[in-house]
C-alpha cells in the first residue's frame, strides 16, 4: 500500500506534532511497509482455525466476592512515623 508524504503530514497535524521534511519521507515508507505487511495477513486463510481463548483446557476458578480490607493494615502501618486506629496520620495541610 502506498502511503505519501502528504499523508504523514495530516497526521502529524491531527497529533500536533513536528515532522520535517525528511522524516515525513522516511515515515512515508516505514508506514506503507507496516501497512503492506498487514494487507498479506488479510490474505491468510482463517476458515478453518477455531477461536481460542487459552490454549490449555483449564476451567476458571471462581471464589467468593467478599469485600475485605486483607488483614494487612497493622502490618502495613507498623514502620509509620504516626499511626492511630491502623491508619496514617499524616499533618494538616488543609486550611492553614
Amino acid at each position: 500500500m502506498s502511503f505519501s508524504a502528504a499523508d504523514v503530514a495530516k497526521i502529524a497535524k491531527l497529533a500536533r506534532i513536528k515532522v520535517t521534511e525528511e522524516e515525513k519521507q522516511a515515515l512515508a515508507g516505514q508506514i506503507g511497509s507496516i501497512l503492506s505487511f498487514v494487507e498479506q495477513l488479510n490474505e491468510v486463510d482463517t476458515g478453518e482455525a477455531n477461536i481460542v481463548a487459552s490454549v490449555i483446557e483449564q476451567p476458571l476458578l471462581w471464589r467468593a466476592d467478599v469485600v475485605t480490607d486483607g488483614g494487612k493494615a497493622p502490618d502495613i502501618t507498623r514502620n509509620a512515623p504516626a499511626s492511630e486506629y491502623d491508619c496514617f496520620v499524616v499533618p494538616k495541610v488543609i486550611g492553614e
